[in-house]
């Protein structure tokens, strides 16, 4: 069992690690960490090199949280001895991937703020908290237009809503309760500077067009 502990935590920290968004600017023949936010996530691309590539970057996130969760499934279940923990690992899977995004290894620790690949592995674990949050986030950011805004309220909104879920009994395992409240703690802390900006009135908004 340990070993496959030890996989599924290589294999999701591999999994967030990889740069989508690094690599967009790359091949666009720009180095998003020098301009705009200088980070790396899909909302600094898409301000810097348009909706393509910020669409294309957010798809991938989300894709490598997705993936590392379907992955830790799959390994867990076709072990008779790990099958009925498999959700547990699927958990495991999910966290070391939004740490690999946000601190990936190849950029010196410095990465994303794991929005997309929390989504991404929400949707892995949690089809229906995944759309109920993304819903809250469409609204919030529809409203405010500040893509920081939105993640903040999505991110709070996240334990609360698994809550709900388990007390209706359409979600299975407290386990989950846990693991949206460390996810969204991690979304919140690395939102910080976006919070010092907002109080400062400086935050960079999304104007209608």
């Amino acid at each position: 069992m340990w070993f496959l502990v030890l996989a599924v935590c290589c294999l999701g920290y591999l999994f967030g690690s990889f740069p989508a968004g690094y690599f967009a600017g790359r091949i666009a023949g720009v180095d998003v960490r020098s301009v705009g936010s200088g980070n790396i996530g899909a909302t600094n691309v898409l301000r810097v090199l348009g909706k393509p590539w910020g669409y294309t970057v957010f798809f991938v996130d989300a894709f490598k949280g997705f993936a590392a969760v379907r992955l830790a499934f799959f390994l867990a279940e076709h072990l008779s001895f790990t099958r009925p923990h498999a959700v547990y690992f699927a958990i495991l899977a999910a966290v070391m991937c939004v740490v690999g995004h946000t601190f990936p290894i190849w950029l010196g620790f410095k990465g994303g703020k794991g929005v997309a690949t929390s989504a991404g592995a929400i949707f892995g674990l949690m089809p229906l908290a995944a759309v109920i949050i993304f819903l809250v986030w469409v609204v919030v950011f529809e409203i405010t237009r500040y893509v920081s805004v939105a993640s903040l309220v999505a991110a709070s909104a996240l334990p609360a809503t698994v809550a709900l879920l388990i007390h209706w009994e359409m979600v299975d395992g407290v386990a989950l309760l846990y693991f949206s409240t460390v996810l969204a703690i991690l979304v919140v802390w690395r939102h910080r500077s976006n919070f010092s900006r907002l109080l400062k009135g400086t935050e960079q908004r999304f104007t209608r067009k």
